[in-house]
């Protein structure tokens, strides 16, 4: 079953067209990785997959996700799916350094309309399982990076998505760290049962993936 179906997906930015005609399609369940060089367009293809932008309008053009046409939603329609199904993991985890680990997880379940008893019970139940559970009450100037995206993962999973995109998730890390993330990531498939698309220049994240594919120009070059 297809978690997303994208057919002929194009981006202009100005006179420079960064995507042309795309067409990529994920099952339910499965994890893809990105690659390709700087400038390819993975970023810009990650931000219309996730709903956070938007591709040429045309008849031949399609992006259906879990079995939504996201060019029929309205704006509000629109943010209230992408609050709901899916989650954000970047490679600036963008945590803000006011809140607590405990209020950062928690802000997109506050967006939802979830009671805050019930939210930050949620929250304090992944941030256990991410292994963060003396972590609670630490704003992001007193956790490491690795801690940091931890909680960023967990903020991407409070609402229970459907798909989860990643772009750069280890970017920032050192090596254990980046390895631990990886391995979170399937471990997160096997018990949720989430979707993944994750852009990565690390080869061993892109080759664990179920999938890989590759962009050149703008384009997916193998399915």
């Amino acid at each position: 079953m297809s978690m997303i179906e994208a057919k002929n997906i194009h981006k202009y930015y100005g006179n420079l067209q960064v995507l042309k005609g795309v067409d990529i399609q994920i099952k339910k369940g499965e994890i893809v990785s990105i690659v390709g060089a700087s400038g390819a367009g993975k970023t810009t293809l990650l931000q219309i997959l996730g709903t956070l932008d938007k591709a040429v309008v045309s008849e031949k053009s399609e992006l259906i996700i879990n079995n939504t046409k996201i060019n029929t939603l309205n704006d509000k329609a629109l943010a209230k799916f992408r609050n709901e199904h899916i989650g954000f993991i970047f490679q600036f985890h963008q945590l803000l350094p006011e809140f607590t680990a405990v209020e950062n997880v928690c802000l997109p379940a506050f967006i939802k309309g979830t009671k805050r008893a019930d939210a930050e019970k949620r929250a304090k139940e992944l941030l256990d399982f991410l292994g963060l559970s003396d972590r609670y009450d630490h704003k992001p100037n007193e956790l490491s990076g690795g801690e940091q995206q931890r909680v960023a993962v967990a903020r991407a999973l409070i609402n229970k998505p459907d798909l989860i995109f990643a772009d750069e998730p280890s970017g920032n890390l050192d090596s254990e760290s980046a390895e631990n993330l990886h391995n979170l990531f399937f471990k997160l498939r096997d018990e949720f049962g989430q979707t993944f698309v994750i852009i990565t220049h690390n080869k061993k994240l892109a080759d664990m993936a179920d999938r890989k594919l590759r962009m050149i120009d703008g384009k997916i070059v193998n399915q």
